[in-house]
C-alpha cells in the first residue's frame, strides 16, 4: 500500500506563487486588449479593410479565452488553498489521544516475547548499526526481518535477521574489503520470501540468499568482489521459486592470484516452483603489456687491448699490431662489455743506401661483449693506429704503407628489448716520406652496430570465470532455472618495443686522402608479439525440471574469448657511420625494426549443457550458445631507420 505525504504549509505557499502567475497573465492580456482587438486597417481599400477585420477577431477571440481561462485559474487557487485549510483540519483531528495509547498496547504486547526470546510479537526487526551487525529478527507473528549492516575491512557483512510465521527475511550486509557478504535472513514459517546474500567485498565471496521455508521465493545470492564467487541463491523448501545465484566478481591483478570469481549457483525449488538462475561468471583480467627487462647499469668487463708493435731497423720494416679481444659477457640486465682496443703498429726505416719496404698495421678492434637479458650490446673496440716512417737517405724511392686497424662491430642487443652495440672506430694511418717515395696511408674502417633485440611478448589475458549452475526445478512441477553466461576473457598486453639498433662506427683518417669508410648502424629491434586474449569462460550447466512436469533449464552462453594485444613498435635503426675524410664512404643506415605481431584472439567459452525436463508435457532445456572467439590483435609500429 502506497503512502503520500502532504505539507499544508506548503500547499498555502503554492496557492499564493500560482494566484501570482495568474495576477501576472491578467494583467498582460489586458495591455493587449486595446492594440489587438481593434486593428486599424492599413488602406481604404477592401482588402485592407478584411484583413485588419480578420487580426480583430483574433483579438477578440483570444480575450475571451483569456476570460475563461482567468476564471478557471480562480476556482483552481481556491480549490488549492481550500485543500491547505482541509489538510490542516484533518492533521489537528489525527493527533488523538488514541495513537499514544496504541502505541502503550503494543508495547505491553509485544513486551512477554521481547523479554524472553529478544523480538517482538509484531514488528519488524531492527537493521544492524554497528560494523557485521546482524539484522534482528521479525516479530513472531508478523514482521520482516532487519537488514545485516556492512562489514569494516576484513569483517563479514551482518547476517540478515529472519522473519516469524509471516514476513520477509533481512538483506545481508555487504562484506568489507577481502570478506564475504552476510547471508540473507530466512522468510516467514508460513509466509515469506528469503533475503538477498550481502555483496562481497574486495576479493570477498557473495552472501547466500535467504531460505524461503513454506511460502515464498529464496533470496538472491550477493555478488561477489573483484576475484570472488557469486552467493548462491537461496532455497524455497516447499512452494516457490529458488533464488538467483549471484554473479561472480571480475579479475583484478594482486586480487585472489588474479583470477575471476564463478558465478553463484541457483537455488533449489521444493515441491513446486522453478528453480533459481545461475549467475554469471567474471571477466578474465587484462593482460599486463610487455614490458623490457629493467638494466642494472652495470657493465661486463672490457675486453683486453691488442698488443703494440713498433719496429725500427735499417732495412725493410714490417710492423702489425694484435687484436683486442672480445668484450666480457654481461649477466641479466648488464651491457656487454667493450671489445678491446687492436694494437698500435709503429714502422721506420733508417737503411741509408738501399731501396726497401716499409708497412705497419694496426690490430682490429676487439668485438663487443654479449648483453644479458634486455642489456645493450658491447660495443665495438677501435682499431688500432698505424705509423710508418721513412728516414732513409739514399736517392732510391721506398715503398711506405700504413693502415688503420677496422673497428670492432657492436653486439647485438639482449632480448628481449635491448640495444644494439655501437660499433668500434677505425684505426688512424700516418706516412712520413719523402716527396719520391712510394706512399699510401689508409684509414681502418668503422665496425658496424650491432642489431637490436625484439620486445618483448604482452601478457596473455585472463580467462573469464565459469557461470553458476542452474537450480533444480520442484520436485512435481516446476522448471528447472538455466544456467549462467560464462564470462570474458581478457584482452592480451600490447607487445613491447623493439631494442634501437647500434651506430656505425667512425672510419679512421688518412694523410694520403684514403681515409676508412664508416661503419653501417645496426638494425632496429621487432616489436614484441601482443599476447593473447584470454579464454571465455565456460557457461553454467541447466538444471533439470519437475520429475512430473517442467522444462529442462536453458545452459549458458560461453563467454568471449579476450581480444589479443596489439603488437609493439618497432625498435629505430641505429646511425650511420661517417667516413674518416676525403677518399672514405659514410656507411648505411640501419633500418628501423618492423612492427610487432598482433596477439591472437582467445579461445571461445563453452556453453553449458541444456537440462532434463520432466514427463509430462515438457522439453529439454537447450544447451548455451558457444561464445565467439576473441578478436586479432592490431600490429604495431614500425621503427624508424637510423
Amino acid at each position: 500500500m502506497s503512502f503520500m505525504l502532504v505539507g499544508p504549509e506548503a500547499l498555502a505557499t503554492a496557492a499564493a506563487d500560482v494566484a501570482g502567475v495568474g495576477a501576472s497573465v491578467d494583467s498582460a492580456s489586458a495591455a493587449a486588449a486595446a492594440p489587438t482587438t481593434a486593428v486599424l486597417a492599413a488602406a481604404s481599400d477592401e482588402v485592407s479593410q478584411h484583413i485588419a477585420a480578420i487580426f480583430s477577431g483574433h483579438g477578440q477571440a483570444y480575450q475571451a479565452l483569456s476570460e475563461q481561462v482567468s476564471r478557471f485559474h480562480r476556482h483552481f487557487v481556491q480549490a488549492l488553498a481550500g485543500g491547505g485549510v482541509s489538510y490542516t483540519s484533518a492533521e489537528a483531528a489525527n493527533a488523538s489521544p488514541l495513537q499514544p495509547a496504541a502505541q502503550a498496547a503494543f508495547s505491553v504486547m509485544n513486551a512477554p516475547t521481547q523479554a524472553l526470546l529478544g523480538r517482538p510479537l509484531i514488528g519488524n526487526g531492527a537493521d544492524g548499526t554497528a560494523p557485521g551487525q546482524a539484522g534482528g529478527a521479525g516479530g513472531l507473528l508478523y514482521g520482516n526481518g532487519g537488514a545485516g549492516a556492512g562489514g569494516a575491512a576484513g569483517q563479514p557483512g551482518g547476517t540478515g535477521g529472519s522473519a516469524g510465521l509471516w514476513g520477509q527475511g533481512g538483506a545481508g550486509g555487504a562484506g568489507g574489503a577481502g570478506a564475504v557478504g552476510g547471508n540473507g535472513g530466512n522468510g516467514g514459517l508460513l509466509y515469506g520470501g528469503g533475503g538477498a546474500g550481502g555483496v562481497g567485498g574486495t576479493g570477498g565471496g557473495g552472501g547466500v540468499g535467504g531460505i524461503a521455508p513454506l511460502i515464498g521465493n529464496g533470496g538472491t545470492g550477493g555478488a561477489g568482489g573483484l576475484g570472488a564467487a557469486g552467493g548462491a541463491g537461496g532455497n524455497a523448501l516447499l512452494f516457490g521459486s529458488g533464488g538467483d545465484g549471484g554473479a561472480g566478481g571480475n579479475a583484478a591483478a594482486g586480487i585472489n592470484g588474479g583470477i575471476a570469481g564463478r558465478g553463484g549457483d541457483g537455488g533449489y525449488a521444493g515441491l513446486w516452483g522453478d528453480g533459481g538462475n545461475g549467475g554469471s561468471g567474471g571477466a578474465g583480467t587484462a593482460g599486463a603489456a610487455g614490458a623490457n627487462p629493467a638494466t642494472t647499469g652495470a657493465t661486463a668487463p672490457n675486453g683486453t687491448p691488442g698488443a703494440a708493435n713498433s719496429v725500427t731497423t735499417n732495412n725493410d720494416a714490417h710492423a702489425t699490431g694484435t687484436a683486442g679481444d672480445t668484450g666480457g659477457t654481461g649477466g641479466a640486465g648488464w651491457a656487454g662489455g667493450t671489445g678491446g682496443l687492436g694494437g698500435n703498429a709503429t714502422a721506420v726505416s733508417t737503411d741509408p743506401m738501399g731501396q726497401n719496404s716499409i708497412t705497419a698495421t694496426g690490430g682490429q678492434g676487439g668485438a663487443g661483449g654479449t648483453a644479458g637479458s634486455g642489456g645493450a650490446g658491447g660495443a665495438g673496440g677501435a682499431g688500432g693506429n698505424a705509423s710508418a716512417t721513412s728516414s732513409n737517405t739514399s736517392t732510391l724511392p721506398t715503398s711506405v704503407t700504413a693502415d688503420g686497424g677496422n673497428g670492432g662491430r657492436g653486439a647485438a642487443g639482449g632480448a628481449p628489448g635491448g640495444a644494439g652495440g655501437a660499433g668500434g672506430a677505425g684505426g688512424n694511418a700516418v706516412t712520413t716520406t719523402r716527396s719520391f717515395d712510394f706512399n699510401q696511408a689508409n684509414g681502418g674502417n668503422g665496425g658496424d652496430g650491432g642489431t637490436g633485440a625484439a620486445g618483448a611478448t604482452g601478457g596473455a589475458g585472463g580467462s573469464g570465470a565459469a557461470g553458476g549452475n542452474g537450480g533444480r526445478g520442484g520436485l512435481f512441477i516446476g522448471d528447472g532455472g538455466a544456467g549462467g553466461a560464462g564470462g570474458m576473457g581478457g584482452a592480451g598486453g600490447t607487445g613491447a618495443h623493439g631494442g634501437t639498433g647500434g651506430n656505425g662506427g667512425v672510419g679512421g683518417t688518412s694523410n694520403t686522402q684514403n681515409a676508412g669508410d664508416g661503419g653501417d648502424g645496426g638494425d632496429g629491434g621487432a616489436g614484441g608479439t601482443g599476447g593473447t586474449g584470454g579464454a571465455g569462460g565456460t557457461g553454467g550447466q541447466g538444471a533439470a525440471g519437475g520429475l512430473l512436469a517442467g522444462n529442462g533449464g536453458t545452459g549458458g552462453a560461453g563467454g568471449a574469448g579476450g581480444t589479443g594485444g596489439s603488437g609493439g613498435t618497432g625498435g629505430t635503426g641505429g646511425h650511420a657511420g661517417s667516413s674518416g675524410g676525403t677518399g672514405g664512404l659514410a656507411g648505411s643506415r640501419g633500418d628501423g625494426g618492423v612492427a610487432g605481431t598482433g596477439g591472437a584472439g582467445g579461445t571461445a567459452g563453452s556453453g553449458g549443457g541444456g537440462g532434463t525436463g520432466g514427463v509430462l508435457l515438457s522439453v529439454a532445456g537447450a544447451g548455451g550458445a558457444v561464445g565467439g572467439t576473441g578478436s586479432q590483435g592490431g600490429s604495431g609500429t614500425p621503427g624508424g631507420n637510423g
